[in-house]
C-alpha cells in the first residue's frame, strides 16, 4: 500500500472529508517521526507552533497509543502551513491560532499550552461551537491533525499495523491465529 492509498484509507476510515489542498500536501509532505518536543517550527512562530501542537495533542492524546505530539503532528502542520495551505486557508489558520490564545488570555490570564488539559478541553469546545470563523478553524485544525496523524509511519506501523509485505490471504481465521492485532486498536 503506497501513501496515496494509505491517505484515502485513513480519510474513509475516519469519515472526514480531506481538502484538496491538505490532500495533495500530504502525498508531498514528508517530517520526520516522533519530532515531538525536539521540533521546531519553520513557518509558523514559536507561539503559533507551540499553540498549534497543544491543539492537536488535545485532538488526538496519548493514551495506549501514541499522541499526536509523539509522532511529530507540530511540525507536519507548521510544514502544510508553509508549504501547502492556500494564502486563505493561511490566514484562516493564523487568525485561529490567535483567537485560541486570545481566549485561553481572557479566560485563564495564560498561554493555551500552559493551560491543564480539562481547560484546554473546555475553551476547545466553545471555539468547536463558536462563530463561523472559529468553526472553520476548527475544522481546518481538526483536518491537518488527523491526516499527520495517520500518514505517520510510527501510527503506520504501531496503530495501524501496516504490513508491507504480507503474507498469503486467509479469509476467515481467527484473530487468535494471527497474533491478536487486529488491523486497528
Amino acid at each position: 500500500m503506497g501513501r496515496r492509498e494509505a491517505i484515502k484509507r485513513a480519510a474513509m476510515f475516519l469519515g472526514v472529508a480531506i481538502s484538496p489542498s491538505l490532500l495533495s500536501g500530504a502525498l508531498q509532505a514528508q517530517t520526520g517521526g516522533g519530532a515531538g518536543a525536539g521540533a521546531k517550527p519553520v513557518y509558523l512562530t514559536a507561539k503559533q507552533f507551540a499553540t498549534a501542537g497543544a491543539v492537536a495533542e488535545r485532538i488526538l492524546p496519548r493514551t495506549d497509543t501514541p499522541g499526536a505530539l509523539d509522532v511529530g503532528v507540530p511540525a507536519f502542520i507548521d510544514l502544510m502551513y508553509g508549504k501547502f495551505l492556500s494564502e486563505g486557508d493561511r490566514q484562516t489558520f493564523a487568525a485561529g491560532l490567535a483567537d485560541v490564545e486570545r481566549a485561553s488570555a481572557a479566560a485563564h490570564r495564560a498561554d493555551f499550552a500552559a493551560l491543564p488539559a480539562e481547560q484546554q478541553d473546555s475553551l476547545l469546545r466553545k471555539i468547536a461551537t463558536g462563530s463561523a470563523r472559529e468553526k472553520a478553524f476548527f475544522r481546518q485544525i481538526k483536518e491537518v491533525t488527523v491526516l499527520g496523524y495517520f500518514t505517520s509511519e510510527t501510527v503506520g506501523k504501531t496503530v495501524l499495523h501496516y504490513d508491507p509485505v504480507p503474507g498469503r490471504f486467509d479469509a476467515c481465521v481467527p484473530l487468535s491465529e494471527v497474533g491478536n492485532k487486529a488491523w486497528t486498536k
